[in-house]
């Protein structure tokens, strides 16, 4: 099939990879110009493991970027909308950009013959295909949805750092149709992919994302909760977690204590989800507990070590692991933020580092912290090193002889490092 594929961020562009390796024909659009002609290039503007080599296998071949939308969608039987959905400060998500594309795919339709369909694939609350998204593309194509053209929302389930095999291995594969013919246009496209296809409608579909990544999120302050609790006691949180797991009915996935949750998903979407629902009336107070835990539990690691060291002013600190998860270079709404914005406050010197985040981190923090080339490098002049990321790299005791150890990841056990020089923060 020709795909269309509007936004080459995170999503759009391992989707359009993904399907270009699978034979289709794929034009990935953007507004930034520098973006499409670094992937033109084969190069992925974001770190992925496995895109270049996706990249390479199909630039120039079965797969160009470019910021024409109507060179894009015009001979396209399948146009995805894959755009970032930001989350305001109020918490309800912000529609701008899908608004801005849905209005330059539906004037790219005017002059189409035949059935595109078109795919909602970024997250947005449940209702906003059916009363926002569709009555756009009507409006500036002059065409009836159902009629003229099909419209499904077909949400990611993408872990960063894994996206490529989630995506060629899906576990399941959610199509929310308006009418069945544009879900069996999508069930075509997908024919050739393992996993169990589920057809509902588009709300659904749309609730079936949120519902999802909420319940991830609440799993993860959870277990927070439960090791702030064992803390107290001092109890080994993650030895409660095995013995947890041992119920065939609990999986251990996202029982993993720490410093919390990040990324661009899963805080966006909790607090989008409790938006929308206050917006109709109710008031989700499991969910707001969710973000309550969560906004607190990186803090505590600056606090235990403020309880264990005293004053932190001009104290040397390194901070290992910037990316909210390992395997990504992605810092929106990482843990890592708070602690080193914490650190700063209390007066700490800082020196970072993260095996792939270093750029985004300089963006950020700009000259206030100092920046390593190497995990040995960041700790070889510190007395306190705060381990922030599961990073492979940082799992070797030999790197903290002489330090003390805060960690937030489960990455050294107490039984590596001697006790009086190891905290860990839930256990």
């Amino acid at each position: 099939m020709i795909v269309a594929i509007i936004g080459a961020g995170y999503v759009g562009l391992v989707t359009g990879a993904c399907l270009a390796s699978r034979g289709n024909d794929v034009f990935l659009v953007d507004i930034d110009a520098q973006k499409v002609a670094v992937i033109n290039q084969s190069q992925p503007p974001l770190h992925e493991e496995g895109l270049e080599p996706l990249l390479q296998s199909s630039v120039g071949k079965n797969l160009k970027a470019t910021v024409d939308v109507n060179e894009a969608v015009t001979g396209a039987d399948v146009v995805f909308i894959c755009v970032q959905t930001h989350c305001q400060d109020n918490g309800s998500i912000d529609l701008t950009h899908i608004e801005q594309a849905i209005i330059g795919v539906g004037e790219s339709l005017k002059n189409r013959q035949g059935h595109p369909l078109v795919v909602i694939k970024s997250t947005v609350v449940p209702g906003t295909t059916e009363q926002v998204l569709l009555p756009a593309l009507e409006k500036n194509s002059d065409k009836k949805a159902g009629e003229d053209f099909g419209i499904t929302v077909n949400p990611e389930f993408l872990r960063e750092g894994r996206a490529i095999e989630d995506f060629l291995n899906p576990d399941r594969i959610v199509i929310g149709e308006l009418d069945k013919d544009g879900g069996d246009v999508l069930c075509q496209l997908y024919r050739d992919f393992n996993a169990p296809v589920l057809k509902v409608d588009l709300k659904t579909a749309e609730m079936i994302k949120y519902a999802s990544n909420v319940f991830l999120a609440t799993k993860i302050s959870f277990i927070n909760e439960i090791g702030n609790i064992c803390k107290k006691l001092g109890i080994d949180t993650y030895r409660v977690v095995q013995g947890m797991s041992l119920d065939p009915r609990i999986s251990p996935q996202f029982l993993n204590a720490g410093v919390g949750f990040g990324g661009s998903c899963l805080p966006k979407d909790t607090k989008a989800l409790i938006t929308a629902a206050q917006a109709l009336g109710y008031q989700p107070s499991l969910l707001q507990s969710v973000i309550k835990v969560n906004d607190g539990q990186p803090l505590r690691l600056v606090e235990l070590a403020a309880g264990r060291e005293g004053e932190l002013s001009q104290r040397k600190v390194a901070v290992l692991g910037l990316a909210f998860k390992p395997g990504t270079d992605d810092m929106r709404d990482s843990p890592s933020i708070k602690i080193v914005n914490e650190l700063l406050r209390r007066g700490a010197l800082v020196t970072a580092f993260d095996p792939v985040a270093m750029d985004n981190a300089r963006s950020i923090f700009g000259k206030e912290i100092d920046y390593a080339t190497s995990a040995k490098d960041a700790v070889s002049d510190v007395e306190l090193v705060f381990i922030v990321t599961e990073c492979s790299e940082f799992n070797d005791p030999v790197l903290y002889r002489g330090k003390k150890v805060f960690c937030g990841r489960r990455v050294i056990t107490p039984n590596q490092i001697d006790d009086d020089n190891y905290e860990g923060v839930c256990w």
